[in-house]
């Protein structure tokens, strides 16, 4: 028996799924562990702040831990959702160094990680894979081109996903290649990986991934500009959507590049500027911080659906984007209610400009928690009760063209 073999990997598990790299690697030298390393029945498993399944069907999706006290529920939750950045290098070193050791864990699995999927494709359409680099870094993409494309200058929609998620996920929960299918627009899908943030969300809470030409924007405006550019595409009309962390990077996209984005949909997301570091984003997502951020040029055309049973990102959140996307004109209000065939109710408030369009929608839902409204079970994080996000940010963005392209 080697001194490798009395090594207790369960405990190394546990501490790297914690973050805890060095008295994981403590432990695997034959060192003691930490004092401060409790035992792994004495806490609770790593937890993911953006979205948790419900416990029955039909449930609210919505934060873990919300039984518990406010203060142990974010604490908890801060150490998973913001690890740092990393992580999956760490892991790959502890593999190499120690070859033995057998299957480290996934850093995905068990956090709420997405399940594999496989995209339907039609006949002549295509879901092909594409990378990006610039001198903030590279990110694969996914890109979908209907049958219908035969070279003519068509709308591009970037689709950014929530954390834990990935492209082919985020594509079959949020049925999006299917409305592009019918109505003939390209898809662009953006992946985070876990090296950027171990749950792979979008780091909207980074300063330094809230500027132009910076970190995570310009690597999402420069995958628009690249479909534009391979595709033909039609430059004025570029949109941006998002779910949770990828709704906020949406209204990132808006703050820091509107000449690009013609108009964003944040579902389940927060304002550009709702934090600068990790206290101040459980703030936001709390409800408890105020924005300070510029408005988004002259007012860049948004829409936004948010749940008001969301324990998640709080409710308020949705009213904070639409207030940071209000333009300097005066826009009229009105409001409607309604209810969907599969039983959820909703408010929809829309402002208007004097020639009559829409220039800000938000869309209510009552009783829906942290998930996307009518998307489709072959995805994570869906709620097919509510109205059809997709479609309705499709039909929204659709009425907008960007003068400036």
């Amino acid at each position: 028996m080697t001194a490798f073999s009395t090594v207790d990997m369960g405990e190394v598990t546990r501490l790297t799924r914690a973050g805890q790299l060095s008295e994981a690697m403590a432990l695997l030298q034959g060192k003691p562990a930490s004092p401060a390393t409790a035992p792994a029945g004495n806490q609770g498993a790593a937890e993911t702040i953006d979205m948790v399944a419900p416990t029955m069907s039909g449930g609210a999706w919505t934060a873990p831990g919300t039984e518990r006290a406010a203060a142990d529920g974010a604490a908890n939750a801060a150490k998973a959702a913001f690890a740092r950045p990393g992580l999956a290098e760490t892991v790959q070193t502890l593999r190499a160094r120690f070859p033995k050791m057998g299957a480290m864990p996934d850093l995905g699995h068990g956090i709420g990680a997405a399940r594999g999927v496989t995209v339907a494709v039609p006949d002549g359409a295509r879901f092909e894979e594409r990378s990006f680099s610039n001198d903030a870094g590279s990110r694969a993409y996914k890109v979908y081109v209907p049958s219908g494309y035969r070279g003519q200058a068509l709308p591009v929609v970037v689709m950014l996903h929530g954390c834990t998620q990935n492209p082919d996920d985020f594509a079959a929960g949020t049925r999006m290649n299917a409305l592009a299918e019918a109505q003939t627009f390209l898809v662009a899908y953006p992946g985070q990986p876990q090296s950027a943030n171990m749950q792979k969300c979008w780091n909207w809470f980074n300063a330094a991934d809230q500027q132009r030409g910076r970190g995570e924007p310009s690597l999402i405006a420069g995958i628009a500009l690249e479909v534009v550019k391979e595709f033909s595409a039609d430059p004025s009309r570029v949109y941006a959507a998002g779910l949770s962390a990828g709704g906020a990077a949406a209204a990132i996209m808006a703050a820091t590049y509107p000449d690009v984005f013609a108009a964003i949909g944040v579902h389940s997301g927060l304002p550009c500027g709702a934090a600068s570091d990790m206290p101040s984003a459980f703030a936001a997502m709390n409800g408890s911080r105020s924005v300070t951020a510029p408005q988004n040029g002259p007012g860049v055309p948004t829409i936004v659906f948010h749940g008001d049973a969301d324990k998640t990102v709080k409710p308020v959140n949705g009213d904070r984007v639409i207030a940071v996307a209000m333009p300097g004109a005066s826009l009229s209000r009105t409001a409607t209610r309604g209810t969907t065939e599969g039983g959820m109710a909703f408010t929809r408030t829309v402002r208007t400009d004097a020639s009559g369009r829409a220039m800000l929608e938000h869309w209510a839902l009552h009783g829906a928690g942290h998930a996307w409204s009518g998307g489709s079970g072959d995805g994570s994080y869906t709620d097919p009760r509510g109205p059809d996000a997709s479609r309705e940010m499709v039909r929204f963005f659709l009425t907008h063209a960007n003068r400036s392209s």
